[in-house]
């Protein structure tokens, strides 16, 4: 018989967590290879999750609402087909989890049985505690008598890790007051009219995810004007051929992405990530594209390797990535590898904003929409006014590390690729 925890995979570049949504097997369930375990979720997507190897699933060691970390056990399988013993109460597993919980129950003194379920309470009344909430108590220090006074929200009324961090917060929030003071709650101010939205999760970790970037990166933007009068004539000349042709709809965002990808080679300091006091140039040109979902939220799916792709090609990939975005069927590795991101705000009618940067990026790109403008033209024969289609593009750098210089020209490189878009350019 050998008793394998099954270990959290890897959801993304950066995504150290995961909410566990549904157990789609039970204790007792026999698993194959392969075969989809659980459906978790994280900021950035929904998935399934399968087991790496064949038996049965005697133990689930993360139950549904509650967080997994990224390569931490979330449940153990017993190989060779063999049954589990006969007492559901009891179970045996590893000696890697036994060791761990034997040290944590000397450390901190709490009673423990270590061959026993976490979903059940001991036989002579006490309760059982899994190693990482054990493991969380040592480390914030939670007595004995703290600890068996919280109430348990998991199976059973198992004490969950959401269970000991909403004691935490409560118990860091009691200040000392004077006698006869008291703590009036600041009164929130609805009126009858007012409508109450509760945050759902893509929405509270995006919140989170933004607030982040804002603390650790101070942020300074660039604008630049570009004319786009040869993308909109060349695009406007071509469309129904590649769509004849190709089978694709050609957008502006790939001509976008193209001069993106372009530039990047020119200044590759800011295809960049920062790591405490280290720059890290990337190799590769993995470039993230904001998509709006029809809830309103945001996601961001990545072209790998973009300057790889001719524009055809391009077309194809971006094309892909937003129609699987938007139908939620995105996988984790689509997510995963960003070095540099653009938003293109002008598909909602927006003419410049000030992009947050996605950590741990140092720089993001918004383009703006595409007016018609009078504009002055140069021309060996003197200048003259003319009905030009402008957009204003607004580039996002980490000033840690990109200054205005580097910010700056890289933003008008990519304005200079894209109004030196050659208006007779062929596609092989």
């Amino acid at each position: 018989m050998s008793l394998i925890e099954i270990i959290m995979p890897k959801m993304g570049e950066s995504i150290m967590e995961a909410t566990i949504l549904k157990w789609l097997k039970k204790v007792g369930d026999n698993v194959e290879a392969d075969e989809y375990l659980l459906e978790v979720a994280t900021d950035k997507i929904d998935t399934e999750v399968p087991s790496s190897h064949t038996g049965i699933l005697i133990e689930i060691l993360v139950l549904e609402g509650e967080v997994a970390e990224i390569g931490k056990p979330i449940c153990i399988i017993q190989t060779n087909g063999e049954e589990q013993n006969d007492s559901p109460k009891t179970t045996q597993v590893s000696e890697k989890l036994v060791q761990e919980i034997l040290e944590i129950q000397i450390l901190t003194g709490i009673n423990l049985e270590p061959i026993q379920n976490a979903t059940t309470s001991n036989t002579d009344g006490s309760r059982f505690y899994s190693p990482l909430v054990l493991s969380i108590c040592k480390e914030e220090k939670i007595s004995n008598l703290e600890l068996e006074s919280i109430a348990g929200t998991g199976l059973e009324g198992r004490v969950t890790k959401r269970d000991i961090f909403v004691f935490l917060e409560s118990r860091t929030s009691i200040v000392p007051i004077k006698a006869k003071e008291e703590i009036k709650p600041k009164p929130m101010i609805v009126s009858g009219n007012d409508e109450i939205i509760q945050m759902d999760r893509m929405r509270r970790m995006i919140a989170d995810r933004m607030v982040e970037s804002v603390k650790v990166a101070p942020h300074v933007t660039s604008f630049v004007e570009t004319d786009m009068t040869n993308v909109v004539f060349w695009r406007n000349n071509n469309k129904d051929y590649l769509k004849k042709q190709y089978g694709v709809n050609i957008t502006f965002t790939p001509i976008l992405v193209e001069a993106i990808a372009k530039a990047i080679r020119d200044f590759p300091q800011i295809n960049a990530s920062v790591n405490g006091d280290k720059i890290i140039v990337k190799a590769k040109i993995n470039i993230g594209m904001a998509v709006a979902l029809p809830s309103g939220n945001l996601i961001v799916p990545v072209i790998h390797n973009a300057d790889q792709y001719d524009l055809i090609e391009l077309t194809k990939k971006i094309n892909d990535l937003t129609k699987r975005a938007r139908e939620n069927k995105l996988k984790p590795e689509d997510l995963e590898g960003g070095t540099y991101t653009f938003s293109n705000i002008g598909t909602f009618g927006n003419i410049m904003g000030t992009p947050i940067i996605m950590q741990p990026q140092v720089a993001i790109m918004a383009f703006g929409a595409i007016q018609k403008k009078p504009a002055v033209i140069e021309t060996p024969q003197g200048d003259f006014l003319g009905i030009r289609q402008k957009m204003f593009i607004s580039h996002s750098y980490d000033h840690r590390v990109v200054d205005g210089s580097l910010g700056g020209q890289f933003v008008k490189r990519v304005s200079d690729y894209l109004e030196g878009f050659e208006i007779e350019r062929k596609l092989i």
